[in-house]
């Protein structure tokens, strides 16, 4: 089967266009997605949070940690990180520490979960690695902060032709 000229060219023309697409207009997706579901968890806790005390007391059994510890800190998390996400703030680590609860809501409440988990997963694993992306306060930050380091007494650089 034979692809015509035209047929392959319009595909390349498609695939170059998608390969062009910044990351950073990719990330804002991925960072409102994973801070949506979290939020929406951890709004639910608030509202009924003798609920979540029972929840945590019997389904959510996390080893090593007090049910009402664990719930206060699960609310914590659920509420914290997504607005950092949101923002672009800490991206990387707020990512992390989504990534290590999902981790151990997998392994140790709800193990067969995991076609959901591994898509939060995966969205964290790419904030993670790669970051928020340009539109952040990360990414402001790092200009503003993480810039070229200057040797002490070092006089800036006046642009040329000035």
């Amino acid at each position: 089967m034979n692809i015509s000229t035209s047929t392959a060219a319009a595909a390349s023309r498609i695939i170059n266009a998608l390969d062009s697409v910044p990351y950073s207009a990719l990330a804002i997706p991925l960072r409102l997605a994973v801070a949506t579901v979290f939020w929406n968890s951890g709004t639910t806790k608030l509202a009924n949070w003798d609920a979540t005390l029972q929840l945590f007391q019997d389904e959510y059994k996390v080893p090593l940690l007090p049910p009402d510890f664990a719930a206060h800190l699960g609310a914590s998390i659920e509420l914290s990180t997504p607005v950092l996400l949101v923002l672009g703030l800490l991206t990387r680590p707020a990512a992390l520490v989504l990534l290590g609860m999902t981790t151990v809501i997998e392994v140790f409440v709800y193990p067969l979960a995991w076609p959901t988990h591994i898509q939060w997963a995966a969205m964290l694993l790419v904030l993670l690695c790669r970051g928020a992306g340009t539109f952040s306060a990360d990414h402001w930050l790092r200009r503003r902060f993480l810039s070229a380091p200057r040797q002490p007494g070092a006089r800036l650089a006046q642009p040329s032709g000035q």
